[in-house]
């Protein structure tokens, strides 16, 4: 049985996508968190990794659900992109006050934040590449093999959220127990045939 989905405008997903990023915001600049600047930074880097983990999910809720939400995939996935370049942000310049050179030290020196730049160095390309004269240009199937980069840079993000909690904390371990889920279902679906490079669409919309 294939589920029927509204068909809600880009500029609306846009709009809610970044409700989130306002409401942290407004509790970090008006006192409502004692301490702002982690909880800015947490809260950002927690959103990009669930929309990331959100556009993990399409793929199996169509072919397990029938639930088609190829449309919203770009969204979700530049969603989490700049919600990346946020917690950054919020990181090198309220966290180091715009110090480049301790900042620099602190991407070589602490591996946590080594894995969470070089999380956002991968989603870099998809996010530059995600549009339809890309897609032309490279071609799909050059496109498609760029774009599954997500995979490790969602692994990433994954790991550099247990890290930085530096103790085993259950909602990272969750959180990374449902990105490796989603990693094993594409695997799985590879290797037992069910995901046939042919039977594949690039989402153009």
């Amino acid at each position: 049985m294939r589920i029927t989905v509204p068909n809600i405008p880009k500029p609306v997903v846009y709009a809610l996508g970044f409700i989130p990023a306002a409401y942290i915001s407004w509790r970090a600049l008006n006192g409502r968190e004692v301490d702002a600047i982690p909880y800015f930074e947490h809260e950002l880097g927690q959103w990009a990794l669930r929309l990331l983990i959100a556009t993990l999910c399409i793929t199996p809720l169509r072919q397990i659900f029938s639930i088609n939400l190829l449309r919203y995939r770009r969204a979700l996935g530049l969603l989490a992109f700049y919600y990346v370049v946020l917690h950054l942000c919020v990181w090198l310049v309220l966290d180091r006050s715009l110090d480049l050179h301790a900042a620099f030290l602190d991407i070589l020196r602490r591996p946590y934040i080594t894995i969470g730049m070089l999380a956002l160095v991968l989603l870099t390309p998809l996010a530059i590449t995600s549009n339809n004269w890309s897609i032309r240009r490279m071609g799909g199937k050059a496109w498609a093999k760029l774009h599954k980069l997500v995979y490790l840079a969602i692994a990433l993000g994954a790991i550099h959220f247990i890290m930085v909690k530096k103790v085993w904390l259950a909602e990272p371990l969750i959180y990374a127990g449902i990105v490796a889920l989603l990693l094993a279902w594409r695997v799985w679906k590879r290797f037992s045939g069910g995901d046939k490079p042919k039977a594949r669409k690039v989402a153009v919309a």
